[in-house]
Formats: structure tokens, sequence, C-alpha cells
């Protein structure tokens, strides 16, 4: 897990993207992830090694030329093994008063144990709007899914889970 806060090792952005999340969104893909699940449509994200580090002030450039953008997604790769980065980064989505969305392979039940020893993932999942968990599963995979790829995944609505204390799904995209 990386420690830097200025920079983000990424495979890439795609600048507009209705497919990763709700609305009109800015999508930053991490690279590394420990996960390797089978059939994952992002292979080429996997090894930590690849990619390149981005500064973070080039992704917030980029996303303020976009006056449409509803918010931005941050996808894998795993973005909780680069939590810290993506939390200097979040912290500045939400004062352009954009939502964010977070693909772990993780469940919400690994990353609160997780967050116990890291904190960084913890301040990840306080500035998250939804959380779109689980690890990808070939045999459950199912095409017809809004913004996931197997049913295992769950569309979790972070600000009422951390409003009423309990797992809160985002219903409407069920």
């Amino acid at each position: 897990m990386t420690e830097n806060r200025d920079t983000i090792r990424i495979a890439g952005v795609v600048r507009e993207s209705i497919v990763d999340g709700p609305g009109f969104r800015f999508t930053v893909f991490c690279q590394g992830c420990p996960h390797n699940c089978e059939g994952c449509h992002n292979q080429a994200t996997h090894d930590f090694s690849g990619g390149y580090d981005c500064d973070i002030s080039r992704i917030l450039e980029a996303i303020d030329k976009n006056p449409l953008l509803d918010g931005v997604t941050f996808s894998g790769g795993e973005p909780m093994c680069q939590a810290e980065a993506f939390c200097s980064l979040a912290a500045e989505i939400k004062k352009r008063n954009l939502n964010i969305v977070t693909y772990t392979g993780y469940t919400y039940e690994e990353l609160l144990i997780m967050s116990e020893k890291d904190i960084w993932i913890k301040k990840l999942l306080d500035l998250t709007d939804i959380l779109i968990d689980g690890r990808f599963i070939l045999s459950q995979r199912d095409l017809t899914l809004l913004f996931r790829g197997s049913r295992n995944q769950r569309v979790i609505d972070m600000n009422l889970t951390r409003n009423s204390g309990k797992l809160t799904l985002a219903e409407k995209y069920y």
C-alpha cells in the first residue's frame, strides 16, 4: 500500500463515463490489485508495477475542465491499496460538490476490519457516497446489473449507511 498523498499510481482515466456510477462521471482507474479475479474486465490494472504515477493536481485539473460532471469514480485496480492518496483526491473533489463512487474488491465488512488498522481506509469510506463492493465472481456474472459485473457485488449507499449505523443498499440501482 502506497503512502504518498500527492500522486496516485494509475492505469488511466476516462474523462466522460456513464457506466461507472450514476450520472456523468470522471473515472480514475488505479493501478495495482491483489484480488486477481478470474474474468476481470480490467486485468491490465492488476500489476502494481504497471501504469504510471500521476500527480493529483493533474487529475483535478482535468476534472475542473468539465462543468457537466456529476461525480468522480475511483475504480481499479484496487483503490483501497492507495487509500491515503485517494483520500487526498477525494477531499478536493468534495470541495467541488461532486459525489464519489468507489469500487473495491473487498466487502464492506472486510473494509471495516481493515480500517481498524488503516485510518486512510476509514477516511476514504467516510468520503465515499456510493461503495460498490465485492470481488468479481465469473460464475455470478450478470450483464443486466447496473454498475457491477456479478450478482454478489453490492451498491451501498454510504451516506445512509453512516446515518443509520447499518449497511444500507442503494435500492434504486437494483
